[in-house]
């Protein structure tokens, strides 16, 4: 099936009333791919579960001119669309039992975005949250992560702004079409991220769907899906902020929590998580200690001399690598002086800072990482 076609048999799904993430997974995995799905029609789709006759009519339904219309609305609104089988789809959500049918993202989604931390709050919040959350934003962006949130007013605002102020990259989460961001008082912000290639807007839902409260429940998965774990920095018994640490929870990602005063309603649901087991959160290292190996390599490194170190690289690691003994280089200036291409080159970075040979520094800056040392040892 060419691409075309293909794109247009996932947004013929897509679009379909009914036809939900979980639904769109069933009938992908009933037929084995998108076409086939197609080949069987109406008869066959109804022997799948949840898909009975309204849902079944619904599918056939969707015309060609529907789906032209939504290709237009992307196109002059400057969204890609992702399906599940494209290579720049981010590899972490199809991890997920409901992962998005279909992604629209404006902006740039790059292979370090796999680095990625969640940081979640509610919309009414202490000047407390705000500075917390822009604190520990700033502090995961300085380390290498992208800042993942839902672009709300509030602590998911704060949280994207300290992750640009250290230089970092940020990915919003819409709970309404992109056809117009929400909050309306973010949407010159949102539009900076993309224009200043920081980031990216996301959402799986049609361009035109309207901002809904019940969208936003759905859309906290996506956050969490896409990262490593998910910070809540202060949240009430209702925030919808739990939501998200429960998909979390859910999808096996780590679940932080920052504890505030015990007398502020606004911090009930945060120190309650910490009290059911969600990992309390002072300092950027509470938070590297419960990632495993990323976050021993993702840890600030102590000052010492880079002393050869031995790890194994493929052909095109090695030679940026060499490139940074000359000093720290840019992505850019690192796909010039290589002659590759960009995305092969950001990936090749993207995987030495895994391995531990070289460091991310604002502004997609890269340096060979020096040796970490304790007390009384030496760099070896």
């Amino acid at each position: 099936m060419a691409d075309t076609d293909r794109k247009r048999a996932y947004l013929r799904l897509h679009l379909a009333a009914g036809v939900g993430a979980v639904t769109f997974r069933r009938l992908i995995e009933a037929f084995g791919d998108v076409e086939r799905v197609f080949a069987a029609g109406p008869s066959q789709w109804r022997g799948v579960e949840g898909v009975g006759p309204k849902t079944a009519e619904a599918i056939a339904a969707v015309t060609d001119p529907q789906i032209d219309e939504e290709l237009s609305e992307a196109e002059k609104r400057g969204a890609a669309m992702l399906c599940p089988d494209d290579p720049q789809y981010p590899a972490s959500l199809k991890t997920i039992y409901d992962y998005p049918a279909l992604l629209y993202v404006r902006g740039r989604l790059r292979p370090s975005d796999a680095l990625a931390m969640g940081v979640v709050g509610s919309r009414h919040c202490t000047h407390y949250g705000l500075e917390q959350a822009e604190r520990f934003g700033e502090l995961l962006g300085r380390a290498g992560f992208t800042v993942v949130s839902g672009g709300a007013r509030g602590i998911d605002t704060a949280g994207h702004r300290g992750a640009l102020a250290a230089g970092g990259r940020t990915i919003a989460i819409m709970g309404c079409g992109l056809s117009g961001l929400y909050p309306p008082e973010n949407t010159k912000f949102f539009e900076q991220i993309v224009a200043d290639d920081r980031g990216a807007i996301l959402s799986e839902l049609p361009m035109r769907t309207a901002v809904l409260a019940g969208n936003f429940p759905t859309r906290n998965r996506i956050i969490s899906g896409l990262s490593l774990g998910v910070l809540v920095v202060e949240a009430a018994r209702r925030s919808g902020a739990l939501i998200t640490a429960k998909e979390a929870a859910e999808q096996g990602r780590q679940v932080f929590a920052v504890p505030g005063r015990i007398d502020s309603p606004l911090s009930h649901g945060t120190n309650e998580l910490i009290r059911n087991g969600a990992i309390l959160v002072q300092n950027l290292e509470d938070i590297l200690e419960h990632l495993g190996e990323v976050g021993a390599k993702m840890a600030p490194q102590e000052d010492a001399p880079e002393q050869g170190i031995s790890i194994a690289m493929n052909e095109t690691e090695a030679s940026l690598f060499a490139l940074l003994k000359q000093g720290p280089l840019n992505l850019d200036e690192l796909a010039r002086r290589s002659g590759q291409d960009s995305g092969k080159v950001a990936s090749a970075m993207t995987m030495l800072v895994i391995k531990g040979a070289v460091s991310q520094q604002p502004g997609n800056v890269f340096a060979i990482k020096t040796r970490r040392t304790t007390k009384g040892q030496t760099a070896n």
